[in-house]
């Protein structure tokens, strides 16, 4: 069974989006930051997939590290007669939980590897939760090399100003952050001048996530509407466009959350760099380009309300897709644990991911 654990005014909570217990899960009820501290124990599979698609955690690394999760509290459950069929049936309702974040997928079929050597029950669950906890561990490591790459690619020797989109910290990873793990690494070696953080509708990812994290780390941030970026770029102070990615194509080309395609295009315009930072496990060379990519369309209350309170008119027609995809001809680097690609094509993401 799930339940949900009482919700208390928000504190101080640290930077962390699950906590992991061996028969259960906590989850970070992220639509709720940050006016409230609210944490969800997923007890099975089944929870840990409906608080994927509710957007309870959200964020492609994060996303499949709680896949992960949710297919060891599957074995950790299961009964003895009907084990394999049981597990089996929770990974495939882990996997269409969300369709864009190819993490989802990595994570589930590294686990499914795991399981299909498992002889009992009792070694699957011991096996399952084991690579869960070390998909989480790798998650972290790769987030702190993304860091390091980075900084070396941008070759920054003085405090500079960055826009970034969505959130992409350690809410949405297993720790410390992708595009906002940079952001981090430069603030702390003293080579951020400010923060620019796009507000990100229609769930405000940027002003309720993004914003909150960085005035937790004491990083210098300043809050815009996603329309105002344009005008920042304008003024001349930023120097680099940095985001996240779901999924990465064989040719480069990248989906983000919706606004980063024109993200990109605005930064082409301003002569402003634009990187991409996310995971491996966000690299899928089976797909040719971007046009392959499936992007996920949600209900238009989203859009049309904010917590139930109505923005717009009844009955008007709505596009709400959580993605776009960007083409790699507008991104200057895209940065993994494994290296950086530079003017992503082809060729140069088969050399690094080939």
């Amino acid at each position: 069974m799930d339940k949900t654990r009482q919700s208390n005014p928000l504190r101080s909570i640290g930077t962390v989006a699950m906590r992991w217990h061996g028969d259960s899960l906590d989850l970070l009820d992220q639509r709720l930051l940050p006016a409230e501290e609210h944490w969800i124990t997923a007890e099975g599979a089944g929870g840990v997939a409906q608080c994927i698609r509710d957007m309870v955690v959200r964020g492609a690394p994060a996303i499949g590290i709680s896949a992960a999760y949710g297919a060891a509290l599957a074995a950790r459950h299961a009964a003895d007669d009907n084990w394999r069929e049981e597990v089996s049936r929770a990974i495939e309702e882990l996997a269409a939980s969300r369709p864009t974040a190819v993490n989802l997928f990595w994570a589930l079929q590294r686990v499914t590897a795991v399981f299909e050597q498992c002889a009992t029950l009792k070694e699957a669950a011991t096996r399952l939760a084991d690579e869960a906890k070390a998909i989480h561990q790798e998650d972290l490591a790769a987030n702190l090399a993304m860091a390091d790459h980075a900084l070396r690619a941008m070759g920054a020797d003085q405090p500079v100003s960055v826009l970034t989109h969505c959130n992409t910290g350690a809410l949405a990873t297993g720790g410390y952050g992708t595009a906002l793990g940079v952001i981090r690494r430069l603030h702390e070696v003293e080579l951020l001048d400010r923060v620019y953080a796009d507000e990100t509708r229609p769930w405000l990812q940027g002003s309720r996530l993004t914003a909150w994290e960085l005035a937790q780390d004491g990083i210098p941030v300043t809050l815009n509407a996603d329309g105002a970026a344009a005008a920042i770029l304008a003024q001349g102070h930023v120097r680099w466009v940095i985001v996240g990615a779901d999924r990465i194509t064989a040719n480069g080309d990248v989906a983000n959350k919706i606004g980063t395609y024109s993200l990109a295009v605005l930064a082409r315009h301003h002569g402003v760099g634009f990187m991409v930072v996310a995971p491996s496990s966000t690299v899928d060379m089976a797909l040719v380009s971007g046009q392959d990519i499936p992007i996920e369309e949600r209900d238009d209350a989203e859009v049309k309300s904010i917590r139930g309170i109505p923005l717009a008119p009844e009955g008007v027609d709505v596009y709400n897709p959580v993605f776009d995809v960007t083409p790699a001809s507008l991104i200057d680097m895209i940065v993994t644990e494994k290296g950086v690609v530079r003017k992503p094509d082809r060729a140069g993401m088969d050399a690094l991911f080939g």
